[in-house]
């Protein structure tokens, strides 16, 4: 109860103080032309180092259709692509990305505690970690890596390594109160991606003021809301702001069913495609084709291969792959 009443206020909130133009509507948003997409997650994160050069190729040869990542910028206004706003979970290092220039980052092992099909671990016996030291050359990398791929890359790198691969790119902040840091991420966001010109891409953040930024410094780049516009919209059904291209859903939020068949028939009948990250939840066969036959767009795998797999097996159409239409 205390959670209804909670996104009850928010949605109240939202519904009094934000406007509900879109600037997408369904003959015209290209996203919803672009399904079912196979959207790995972190290059997915539990088959790769998290967000390394490594993970991003390895998910476009397997066949992801697009690469979700997420940035921080650092010291010297480099936005660099890791999840973390600490280096000290996936490398050897501590401290705050804020607080290092990319060439310190970039030092790093991005490998260091990647444990295959299990993510980042840490404590386990050194056999355990297979890719620790490819970065700094104690170690042989793959056959057609090489050591930089694991690292953490710079969004620049990204960009021009994948000129036509789409990217998911998640604006991150230094903790969930410094407002700020969103701010100034977003910001040089928009600066790099109007510089390189590229409007396939989804931007996105959990910080809603995040997204509005990033909206109005670069408007003719899809976004998707943030937490507080997308509980707006699935609880009330309250329209997310102008330039909204997706509604990316939970799994679950708080407990709560997210995802559900009504939410993803009522974002289409308005408009926008719908993605789903997994929030948690333990992936499987099966809940990838629960999400495929609720008419999903997008599906963020943690797994990219098993969710390959199962559109394969199921013969579910993808961008520039024929198939059936679930849906």
């Amino acid at each position: 109860m205390k959670i209804l009443l909670r996104l009850a206020i928010v949605a109240g909130v939202v519904a009094l103080t934000a406007g509900t133009q879109s600037a997408y509507a369904a003959p015209t948003n290209p996203w919803l032309d672009l399904r079912v997409l196979n959207m790995a997650h972190q290059g997915g994160e539990n088959e790769a180092p998290s967000n390394t050069m490594y993970a991003f190729k390895r998910a476009v040869a397997l066949g992801a259709n697009v690469l979700e990542l997420d940035v921080h910028a650092t010291s010297d206004g480099e936005l660099v692509v890791t999840h973390d706003a600490t280096v000290d979970r996936t490398t050897e290092g501590t401290g705050r990305v804020r607080d290092k220039t990319v060439a310190q980052v970039q030092a790093l092992d991005a490998a260091y505690e990647f444990v295959p099909d299990r993510g980042t671990v840490a404590g386990l016996p050194p056999a355990s970690y297979p890719f620790r030291g490819v970065r700094t050359g104690a170690v042989p990398p793959p056959a057609g890596y090489s050591a930089t791929d694991f690292r953490v890359p710079t969004l620049r790198e990204v960009l021009a390594a994948f000129p036509t691969v789409p990217l998911n790119i998640e604006i991150k902040g230094t903790s969930d109160t410094d407002v700020a840091s969103f701010l100034r991420n977003a910001g040089i966001l928009a600066t790099v991606l109007k510089a390189k010109g590229r409007t396939d891409v989804i931007v996105v953040s959990f910080n809603d003021a995040a997204v509005a930024q990033f909206h109005q410094l670069a408007p003719k780049i899809p976004t998707a809301p943030g937490i507080v516009r997308t509980l707006a919209f699935v609880t009330l059904g309250i329209s997310p702001p102008a330039g909204t291209a997706a509604l990316q859903l939970p799994v679950e939020y708080g407990g709560l069913k997210i995802a559900t068949p009504a939410v993803v028939k009522r974002a289409h009948a308005r408009g926008y495609a719908v993605h789903v990250w997994m929030s948690g939840q333990p992936e499987s066969d099966a809940l990838y084709g629960q999400l495929v036959d609720m008419c999903v767009d997008g599906i963020m795998p943690a797994f990219p291969s098993r969710l390959e797999a199962v559109l394969d097996a199921r013969n579910v159409v993808r961008p520039g792959q024929p198939g059936e239409d679930p849906c």
